[in-house]
């Protein structure tokens, strides 16, 4: 993660101490808040989003139906090598790892660092796809990955093939896009679409059709026709 330039400069004043630049503990303590102050004014989630079943509907009544195209070039690179905070998505510019800002947000009982609030120290998810209590707990192995809702392979496959590297960027940093989730759940996913997996948990099928389709939609993907049909059948279900 690279730091935009205005908040590189704060983070560094933090990271580095007293010593830098001849500052003293006065300075680093406002540099600090200055930082703290930067994190927390960034939204974590999009305006609207996800967008309630009547809103889900309509959109998905909206998006191009078609195959997906050019499967057989997808790589992961395209989208990025690594976590990025340069984008303008959902989250950017904030001087955190985009990973950490999933988890900031999805976990509960959520303890961050003093010096530096982007780090989480420890948390609880409750899992949508299964339901299941998963602790974290920093620098310690985790059962809890970052799950790309709509997956970057079917996003490519469904449009993001004809972006250019920056718009991929950014769709693979949008916290509209991402879930904290059990990582065995999201390795079983992979890049299946609505069609071809659902998440384990059936109490999670709207909120997961909803999300799913508010992606497509905000980012112009396309659907395949058994993919729109297992969106409406879940959409369906949501509680009028």
């Amino acid at each position: 993660m690279a730091p935009s330039r205005p908040l590189a400069v704060v983070l560094a004043l933090v990271l580095a101490g007293p010593a830098a630049a001849g500052c003293h503990h006065e300075d680093t303590a406002t540099a600090r808040a200055g930082a703290a102050a930067l994190v927390a004014q960034v939204p974590l989630t999009g305006p609207g989003f996800p967008p309630d079943a009547a809103t889900a509907r309509a959109r998905l009544a909206a998006l191009k139906v078609e195959r997906g195209r050019n499967w057989q070039t997808y790589r992961r690179e395209e989208f990025g090598r690594y976590w990025s905070d340069e984008t303008d998505a959902v989250g950017g510019r904030n001087g955190c790892d985009t990973r950490d800002d999933v988890l900031r947000r999805d976990l509960t009982e959520l303890r961050e660092g003093d010096r530096n609030r982007c780090v989480v120290l420890s948390g609880v998810l409750l899992d949508p796809y299964t339901g299941k209590r998963l602790p974290y707990t920093y620098r310690r192995a985790s059962q809890i990955q970052t799950d790309h809702v709509v997956a970057l392979g079917a996003a490519w496959r469904a449009g993001a093939y004809a972006w250019t590297p920056q718009r991929r960027l950014e769709y693979a940093n949008d916290l509209d896009v991402l879930l904290a989730v059990d990582k065995q759940t999201n390795q079983d996913k992979g890049s299946r679409t609505a069609d071809k997996w659902r998440p384990p948990r059936r109490a999670y099928w709207c909120e997961y059709a909803r999300r799913y389709t508010g992606i497509k939609a905000k980012y112009a993907l396309s659907v395949t026709g058994p993919e729109k049909r297992a969106l409406q059948e879940m959409l369906a279900g949501c509680p009028q």
